[in-house]
């Protein structure tokens, strides 16, 4: 869902409000499902969810992620646990996949209206959970 037409539309309406400037291209890595959200200026936002196979191996790998990237704080309400980190990035969990909403390459401000990095990355969460079957 993260690389299809309608994520890329509800993405644009409810929290972002800058269309993207390329189709998406998207890969498949090591179960990782990965693609670019290229915007005017040259940024880009990449939304990635890795599958893996049970509970255990979900939680060995959204706790390294929260390790790794620097978790900052818990967000409730998203998922089966999310947070965010340093850079404002957000990571996701739900049942055996891991969604990550990397917004490195967008500047500080981003959207219209302007927002934090960081409010975009909890924004989109927000809008794909709410599209994701069970959030």
């Amino acid at each position: 869902m993260i690389c299809e037409t309608e994520a890329k539309n509800e993405i644009y309406q409810s929290a972002t409000g800058v269309q993207t400037t390329a189709a998406f291209r998207p890969t498949w890595v090591d179960h990782v499902y990965s693609c670019d959200y290229d915007y005017p200026g040259g940024v880009k936002m990449t939304l990635s969810v890795k599958e893996v196979a049970d509970v255990a191996q979900t939680t060995a790998y959204f706790d390294s992620l929260a390790t790794k990237l620097g978790k900052t704080k818990v967000i409730a309400g998203l998922g089966q646990g999310a947070f965010q980190v340093r850079d404002g990035s957000v990571v996701v969990r739900k049942d055996f996949k891991i969604l990550l909403i990397d917004v490195t390459k967008l500047p500080a401000q981003f959207g219209v209206p302007p927002a934090s990095r960081g409010d975009v990355a909890i924004n989109v969460a927000e809008t794909i959970m709410g599209c994701w079957t069970g959030a």
